[in-house]
């Protein structure tokens, strides 16, 4: 019930055989969560390149909301970076506040890939910043 919706509901997408699917906020919603491995494109120089070492990742959906590409201009003037896009970068997949010692955030779900003997490099990487912090060791 907001002017500016920041987040919103995916509106369009492609399901696995093709179609394009439609909805709006009146339609019935299931099966239209955004679900699976998805690719992802990593900016550079962003803290989400350096942690994971790599341009391309795949990471675990399971959601029906997006952020609100209109506003995209407006987040990016605030001071946040969009460090991570979908396969066609039309999606924000990661967020990231250059002006934070450690502010990354994720649409996806690193939880779904993290054990504890291999931890997701998102967690891995926050609490090694968390252990510098501590120590007075850390760096932006």
């Amino acid at each position: 019930d907001t002017k500016y919706p920041v987040v919103g509901l995916i509106t369009e997408w492609v399901d696995e055989t093709g179609n394009v699917e439609e909805r709006t906020e009146s339609s019935d919603l299931g099966g239209t969560m955004r679900l699976g491995s998805q690719l992802c494109h990593l900016e550079k120089g962003t803290k989400a390149r350096e942690l994971y070492g790599s341009a391309t990742i795949h990471e675990r959906h399971r959601h029906r909301y997006e952020v609100n590409n209109v506003l995209r201009p407006q987040i990016e003037k605030a001071g946040l970076k969009v460090s991570g896009l979908s396969a066609d970068k039309k999606l924000v997949e990661m967020i990231e506040n250059p002006a934070h010692p450690w502010f990354v955030a994720a649409q996806f779900h690193p939880e779904f890939t993290s054990t504890p003997r291999d931890g997701h490099p998102l967690f891995a990487g926050f609490v090694k910043a968390a252990g510098q912090y501590s120590r007075g060791e850390f760096e932006k």
